[in-house]
């Protein structure tokens, strides 16, 4: 509610493995209110509603452990290892019974104890990298997704439906609608569920429905958004006539809200009711308006106005937007620098900036009024000869001199050979032996390249001398 950070977990930097994905766990160990399915309470930008009983958060890392941390405390809670031996891309916790579920780039899927935190079972999930899970509503089924989507009963661990219909692996997933209500058969958990899948490098969302008798595997629609779908959100309608509301943030920073009865098959792939994007105001000498990302969305508790998560990762701001508009594009004006620099002093860092003070000398040595005297690094010559950018070939240095018009029997370097290195050096050397020739033929070079290169190369202590030499 006041965009202010609450709580900042750092990994210790000798363990550290970045987090990959994380899911809170369900309030209090008991099952969530049925309305809501498994998939409320895994959207991180809801956590400011919450009760405080939704206190642990397992994080997947990119070492293939999950942390479970506890905001309460403010700590660790405890640590699951040996499940996975490669990045971790998605944890999932069961409802019921407070498993947790998660699934690796190593292929495979563990269920996990958290009690005792330890390896409950063990899978492989696919043929290559599982990137996704989901867990029915009734926390009978788990939803598994990489190249293909695998629909697994959770009690035997075997294959119930495979899923076909994405060319690349996909990305997320979700389960939508909770059960059929006007069906006269018993309900067997998971006839007449929906779910959403969306996946890498692809435009459109796709909507699967699930039924017992029938072998279809293709999905029964398809929303067309403009970039792979990185967040999603939804409201599930209570009664079959009333619209899902779908909320899908995309790759490229916009945020598509769709509006559909789910009521089966529908052949062409649905548009947006209303896209929404973000810009700052092209003000103050700045016209252009730039775009300001938006990182994700969810609907609030009256399902007409929306939560906006939106800037950048480190300092994300939190909006709530209530949007009845019957445009199919909004584009809000927001000023984020305002919105940053007014709450920066909220955010907490340990950098300081020195303050600098325009009245400041800084004391170099070279300046006059120094005793000491500027001495070349030796080895500060070998080291130049590599600067030269591959392929460019290097000049000889008669002609470097011919272009600087200097006759080359009178340069004299200490060693008594000539130099073979850039202008930098002779006028190093001028400055050093006060050599009026050297800097007056020097100095007088007009090639505005050579000046250029000659400038780029000067050591830092041969700056000053070279400021007031000029």
């Amino acid at each position: 509610a006041s965009s202010r950070l609450q709580q900042e977990y750092v990994p210790s930097a000798h363990l550290s493995a970045a987090c990959t994905c994380l899911a809170w766990a369900p309030p209090g160990g008991r099952p969530p209110p049925s309305k809501d399915g498994p998939q409320r309470k895994k959207r991180k930008s809801e956590v400011a509603e919450v009760d405080k009983q939704l206190d642990i958060l397992a994080i997947g890392t990119a070492v293939g452990s999950v942390l479970l941390y506890s905001t309460v405390k403010g700590e660790l809670q405890s640590k699951l290892d040996g499940g996975h031996d490669n990045k971790v891309n998605c944890v999932r916790w069961h409802q019921d019974n407070c498993c947790l579920y998660s699934c690796s780039d190593d292929k495979h899927i563990v269920e996990w104890n958290t009690q005792t935190c330890k390896v409950k079972c063990k899978w492989k999930g696919d043929n290559s990298s599982v990137t996704s899970l989901c867990i029915s509503p009734d926390g009978k089924m788990l939803l598994s997704a990489g190249r293909t989507i695998k629909l697994w009963d959770l009690e035997t661990k075997e294959v119930y439906r495979h899923f076909t219909g994405h060319a690349t692996s996909v990305s997320s997933l979700m389960f939508t609608t909770v059960k059929p209500m006007n069906e006269n058969k018993p309900f067997d958990g998971i006839t007449g569920l929906y779910f959403l899948s969306g996946a890498i490098h692809d435009r459109l969302l796709s909507v699967w429905y699930i039924r017992s008798d029938r072998k279809e595997k293709n999905a029964v629609m398809s929303f067309t958004v403009t970039d792979e779908p990185t967040f999603i959100d939804l409201t599930v309608s209570e009664v079959k006539e009333e619209p899902v509301k779908l909320a899908v943030v995309c790759r490229d920073g916009q945020l598509h809200l769709f509006e559909h009865i789910l009521n089966g098959y529908c052949k062409k792939p649905l548009t947006s009711n209303c896209t929404i994007q973000i810009a700052t105001p092209g003000n103050d000498g700045d016209s252009t308006p730039k775009p300001v990302p938006i990182l994700a969305a969810a609907f609030c508790s009256d399902k007409q106005s929306l939560l906006l998560v939106y800037g950048n990762l480190l300092q994300p701001i939190i909006e709530k937007v209530s949007l009845n508009t019957p445009e199919s594009h909004v584009c809000l004006i927001r000023d984020v620098q305002k919105a940053l620099s007014l709450r920066t002093d909220v955010a907490v860092t340990k950098v300081k900036t020195p303050v600098v003070n325009s009245d400041t000398k800084v004391l170099v040595p070279g300046v006059p009024g120094h005793s000491t005297a500027v001495k070349t690094p030796s080895s500060g010559k070998e080291k130049k000869k590599n600067k030269r950018k591959p392929g460019e070939t290097e000049e000889s240095i008669e002609e470097r001199l011919e272009a600087l018009d200097i006759d080359v029997s009178k340069v004299k370097t200490p060693g008594g050979l000539p130099q073979t290195d850039s202008f930098a050096v002779l006028l190093v050397q001028g400055l050093e032996s006060n050599d009026a020739e050297i800097l007056n033929r020097v100095l007088n070079t007009r090639k505005e390249n050579v000046i250029k290169n000659t400038v780029a190369r000067m050591p830092i202590h041969a700056v000053i001398p070279l400021l007031h030499e000029v």
